[in-house]
């Protein structure tokens, strides 16, 4: 039977290119599950038909010569359309909704790399995501080299997308704009070592999840269960 915990609670994961967050998103929808409680699981962009099709042009790279505000534009309208048939419905039913990605990434990507100004930033927010933001934020922060060679690794003769390809300090910059976000926003963000390996930073994202939203420390079948 599944358990309803009144109203659902959601969590997103962020960080750069390979720290592992569709792994841990996976592990947490198990241990949740096992616990008989509802998760969804859904990414961004994506998470509909809609945005996944903005997410396909995105990552091709069809939008970058029009710059980072009309990337900016093109994830919120994704967002948009995530929010309203996926998020908010899940959550409204007492589901856990787990999300790989969500506006910390633009906030990330177009924000801070793009050089978008923040107000313009904070205005898209304002009208996509409203109040909806993320109960928890885990920030799995691994060094840029680290996270380089695991997103090689991970799509072996397949061609870097949009983000994975930029190169020089990009992605060292990206995980301080990660790092900056957490650290302007405590109560929501949680910084995770994700250098370390998976089934350590499962145990960790468990233990954040599970004090925070279960109303518990971790016992001993869950140490046991993180192996």
């Amino acid at each position: 039977m599944i358990r309803r915990l009144g109203r659902g609670r959601f969590i997103t994961f962020e960080g750069g290119e390979g720290a592992g967050k569709s792994t841990q998103v996976e592990r947490l929808r198990r241990r949740l599950e096992a616990r008989e409680i509802e998760t969804v699981v859904t990414r961004e962009p994506g998470g509909t038909p809609r945005a996944e099709r903005i997410r396909r042009s995105l990552l091709a790279g069809e939008a970058k010569r029009f710059g980072p505000f009309a990337e900016a534009i093109l994830f919120s309208a994704a967002r948009m359309d995530h929010l309203d048939k996926v998020i908010r419905p899940s959550l409204a039913r007492g589901a856990f909704v787990l999300c790989d990605r969500f506006a910390d990434s633009t906030r990330a990507y177009q924000g801070v790399l793009g050089a978008i100004d923040l107000n313009l930033i904070e205005a898209l927010e304002r009208a996509v995501v409203g109040g909806d933001w993320p109960d928890l934020t885990l920030i799995l922060d691994v060094p840029a080299d680290i996270g380089h060679r695991r997103a090689a690794s991970r799509r072996g003769d397949g061609e870097a997308d949009r983000f994975e390809a930029e190169e020089g300090g990009y992605h060292d910059r990206l995980r301080q704009a990660f790092l900056g976000i957490a650290e302007r926003e405590p109560d929501r963000c949680m910084v995770i070592d994700a250098g370390r390996d998976a089934d350590t930073v499962e145990a960790d994202v468990w233990r954040v999840v599970a004090e925070r939203f279960l109303g518990r420390p971790m016992n001993v079948e869950d140490k046991a269960h993180a192996g």
